[in-house]
């Protein structure tokens, strides 16, 4: 390319080229405009020159139109043009090393992290919650860490929702009380966030940095295209935690670089204001800390959006580099924008900055870069320099064959879903339920064994009670027969006594 190994070329006017020093390119910058003015080729010219340079590149691409970084530039009589009017020198078509992510796994490698790595200050922004529904987010991740229990993905989550409702008696002295309402609340924001593809997302194997932060062979930088062009229409918030996440990731865990020549890597924040809409305060007090520290870690962040105002001021003051397309002034709104957004430029005697902005053209901007010294340098107008990779995306079967060549083919792949908060409490809620059917049935078999033996007793009772009464009904019966029978006897005894002593008498007396 036209630029030395510590200079990036933005783009340049009849009189002079606009750069950016690479030592200063971990400062931060801001890339503005109204839809259709060039924002996507500037984030495009600007990957190209930090990837050429060795340095790896993460972009989202929101409206899947930069897969064409991949692809070298085909001649064109515009870009003959634009490169004559810059006097840019050594221009040559190329194609950049590039890897495609996508939560969907459609058009690039899957993305995954875990529910852990977001954390729940990232998590409450996300679900939109209040401050007692944060506070038991935080508890139930407490509650997950103190017991070892691992939060990889949605279901482990909901499952310790639900463990925690199931127990928040004897949860309630040490975690404090949690609302069953709360918790409720919550899960039915996660399974909203789940329909909108949220469980593509979370899981393993999680994306590792090392594989973003990456040169190939010939030392040009990886550019890490991320297509988020689904995904910020089904989730703009899931999209924004995806990003706050990553930086934070970063910041974490990238080692103290100090000022070296060029960054260690660089970010670009496309839908930018998505990072900050409805933001609680916390989280972008968190995002400022970050933008303001993570430059000594080699990291340099470009925020792409429509108006600077989008951007909270406390982070539009750090950055180096301003890149400014042209605004549209319709509405009494709009000029006062136009008005605001021309005095954050630093003053150039021969450009009335507030005019120019709404007479820019496509591929046109106004640019301030900070020298040598870390100062800002007065604002120019300028065209941007035409990229050298392809305008405009590949084809679907470019971009599969590029995917089948990758060097990360195959490595996340396939999901992976290893024993977490989800198996460990289902198993621990089997081993209940049978524990709890166990006891049921020796309560059953007891009740069983009780009545058989209450049984067993009314019927000796009553065989003791029949054996007692037998003899003495036998004794009735006998004694009624006896006395027929004696009295009848006794009547022939009588009868036949008094026939015998009368015939006996008789023969005597004869």
């Amino acid at each position: 390319m036209s630029q030395s190994s510590l200079e990036f070329l933005i783009g340049g006017n009849s009189h002079c080229q606009v750069k950016l020093n690479a030592k200063m390119a971990n400062r931060h910058g801001l890339i503005t405009g109204a839809t259709g003015t060039g924002k996507t080729i500037t984030l495009q010219t600007l990957a190209e020159s930090f990837s050429a340079n060795g340095v790896p590149v993460f972009l989202a691409d929101v409206k899947g139109d930069i897969s064409g970084l991949a692809k070298a530039a085909k001649p064109h009589p515009k870009i003959d043009e634009r490169i004559k009017a810059i006097n840019i020198e050594g221009y040559q078509a190329r194609a950049f090393p590039t890897v495609f992510w996508d939560f969907y796994a459609t058009n690039g490698h899957p993305l995954r992290t875990t529910v852990s790595e977001i954390g729940p200050l990232l998590w409450s922004s996300l679900l939109e919650l209040n401050a007692t529904q944060t506070g038991v987010l935080y508890a139930c991740f407490k509650i997950a860490d103190d017991n070892g229990w691992l939060l990889l993905d949605l279901k482990d989550l909901r499952s310790m929702l639900i463990w925690i409702g199931d127990n928040t008696a004897e949860l309630k002295s040490e975690y404090g009380n949690i609302s069953k309402s709360s918790l409720g609340a919550i899960q039915r924001k996660l399974i909203v966030l789940e329909e909108q593809g949220a469980e593509l997302f979370l899981g393993e194997p999680a994306i590792e940095l090392n594989d973003l932060i990456h040169n190939d062979f010939s030392g040009n930088g990886i550019i890490n295209v991320f297509d988020a062009s689904k995904i910020i229409r089904e989730s703009p918030k899931l999209y924004a935690t995806f990003l706050l996440w990553l930086l934070s990731e970063l910041f974490e865990n990238l080692p103290e670089v100090g000022d070296a020549d060029k960054p260690k890597f660089v970010l670009f924040f496309d839908e930018a204001h998505l990072l900050f809409d409805d933001a609680p305060k916390i989280l972008v007090d968190k995002i400022e800390q970050v933008v303001r520290l993570i430059r000594s870690k080699g990291v340099g962040i470009y925020f792409v959006t429509q108006s600077p105002l989008d951007v909270p001021e406390e982070i539009l003051g750090q950055l180096g580099l301003k890149i400014q397309h042209a605004l549209r002034a319709f509405t009494p709104k709009d000029k006062k924008t136009v008005k605001i957004v021309a005095e954050t430029f630093p003053e150039n005697p021969a450009i009335n900055t507030e005019q120019c902005i709404t007479e820019l053209g496509i591929g046109e901007a106004l640019v301030s870069v900070l020298n040598e010294k870390g100062q800002p340098t007065p604002v120019e107008r300028i065209l941007i320099r035409p990229p050298e990779s392809r305008i405009g995306p590949m084809t679907g079967e470019e971009r599969s064959q590029h995917i089948e060549r990758s060097p990360y083919k195959g490595r996340y792949d396939t999901e992976v879903d290893r024993e977490s908060a989800y198996e460990i409490l289902k198993k621990r809620a089997e081993k209940n339920k049978l524990a709890e059917e166990n006891e049921n049935l020796e309560k059953e078999q007891e009740k069983l064994r009780a009545a058989k033996e209450k049984q067993e007793a009314k019927s000796r009772q009553t065989s003791r009670g029949q054996t007692a009464r037998a003899p003495r009904r036998r004794s009735n019966r006998q004694s009624t027969t006896e006395a027929f029978f004696k009295s009848a006897a006794r009547a022939i005894g009588s009868q036949l006594g008094r026939s015998i002593i009368r015939g006996v008498l008789g023969s005597i007396l004869k």
